[in-house]
């Protein structure tokens, strides 16, 4: 039976691990090409992945 191991880092909720996108701004330039964007997500910082949360565990301090 294979083993559950868990995942080293974690993908970024906002962009899904695609942190850098180019897109076309519908012009072109003189010689044919299309004008793009290249945009960054800003959750992760363009590195497609976010730091792992430490599990926090509940503690009563007596009554």
């Amino acid at each position: 039976m294979p083993e559950i191991t868990p995942a080293r880092s974690r993908r970024c909720p906002d962009c899904d691990d695609f942190p850098s996108v180019a897109i076309t701004t519908g012009q072109t330039n003189p010689d044919g090409t299309r004008k793009t964007l290249t945009v960054t997500c800003r959750t992760c910082q363009g590195t497609g992945t976010v730091p792992r949360h430490s599990a926090v565990t509940a503690t009563s301090s007596g009554r």
